[in-house]
């Protein structure tokens, strides 16, 4: 015999907690779980009710109500148990996940259309990339809870809900920018915050800039450099992003010369060269372009206009790998296309500008 109560939450949605109810030969035995959807529920209570009519039927739901590991449990063990530093989107991720209905739900009564709901909620407010980004860091928790654990969330179900998801426009990837910073605008933000710093209010950021550029290293990796790690025409970058590895990548990359030129111009305030949070270079360098009226330049374009660079220059490949520090030259492949020759940025006088006033 199986209920399905309807229940109100305080944003005004409800949920729906389906529970059945067997008893056979003296024994009894009942389950539940909480959906979205009464329909999803209704599913649940039906599939229940028919399994536990299979021979020994009565005996698996007796030792799947003992075992009750929910979602949110798996979660917790995935977090606690990784070996791995996890990094803090990620973290924050999960975590936001335990938030929502399809966390209380038991492992083994996920199926894909609960997914897919769960999709359709977060797709509210958020955009299709950043449901991916949270579908796929659940994807790595049903990926081992079985083999891992023994916990029955059942991966084939989450391949289903990615493909339905992405089909239905609720997921998708994030488009390649291709915008580029111009001579011009570089020069109004390196005016601008030589200005700036010269009158005491803001730090360094035309140090910052200029580096990011030639070195075509990312922002949090610039911001992490120790004197300690700077040798003549190279860098060690200490935990190097990698999609797979959040923490302990420190690779050795080239150093072109104008960055390294930046770097030991820069004052030995700290261990780090560049001894300033990401929260203050990001929003400095935000101000500045709203500011100047520079639309949709992003700092880490910097970057992208660096590794430009190299290949206008003429580096293959391999060489510029071993600068820009990308591991798969796939992702290289779309610099190789472009059409321009010749290095605009070469003898920039805002080079010498700021490195002597530093």
């Amino acid at each position: 015999m199986g209920t399905v109560t309807e229940r109100r939450l305080k944003d005004g949605s409800s949920v729906y907690t389906a529970q059945v109810r067997i008893m056979r030969d003296g024994k009894k035995a009942s389950t539940s779980a909480t959906f979205v959807r009464r329909a999803a529920a209704l599913a649940w209570l039906k599939r229940k009710e028919a399994e536990a009519a299979e021979p020994g039927g009565l005996a698996r739901l007796i030792k799947a109500r003992s075992d009750g590991v929910t979602l949110s449990d798996a979660i917790d063990r995935y977090t606690a148990e990784s070996a791995k530093a996890m990094g803090r989107t990620k973290a924050q991720v999960l975590n936001t996940i335990k938030t929502y209905p399809i966390a209380a739900l038991p492992c083994d009564a996920i199926k894909s259309d609960d997914i897919v709901s769960f999709a359709r909620e977060l797709n509210i407010g958020r955009s299709p990339q950043t449901v991916l980004n949270y579908l796929s860091h659940l994807s790595a928790i049903f990926a081992i809870a079985q083999p891992a654990w023994g916990v029955p969330l059942d991966h084939g179900q989450m391949k289903s809900a990615m493909i339905v998801a992405k089909r239905l426009g609720l997921t998708n990837k994030s488009a390649k920018r291709d915008r580029r910073p111009t001579l011009a605008e570089m020069e109004l933000l390196m005016a601008h915050f030589t200005d700036r710093h010269a009158g005491g209010r803001s730090l360094p950021m035309q140090m910052v800039c200029a580096f990011a550029l030639y070195s075509t290293r990312r922002q949090d990796e610039i911001l992490r450099i120790k004197w300690s790690d700077l040798e003549q025409g190279r860098v060690l970058v200490r935990d190097m992003k990698h999609p797979g590895e959040k923490a302990g990548n420190d690779t050795w990359c080239e150093l072109p010369p104008e960055a390294e030129m930046i770097a030991r111009s820069m004052a030995k305030l700290d261990d780090r060269i560049f001894p300033y949070s990401t929260d203050a270079v990001s929003a400095s360098f935000t101000r500045a372009c709203k500011f100047l009226g520079i639309a949709d330049l992003h700092f880490h374009d910097l970057r992208h206009e660096g590794v430009s660079r190299l290949f206008e220059m003429g580096k293959t490949i391999p060489q510029a790998a071993g600068i820009s520090g990308h591991r798969s030259w796939q992702s290289l492949q779309r610099y190789t296309h472009l059409r321009d020759t010749g290095d605009k940025w070469e003898d920039w006088e805002w080079i010498v500008k700021i490195c002597q006033h530093q």
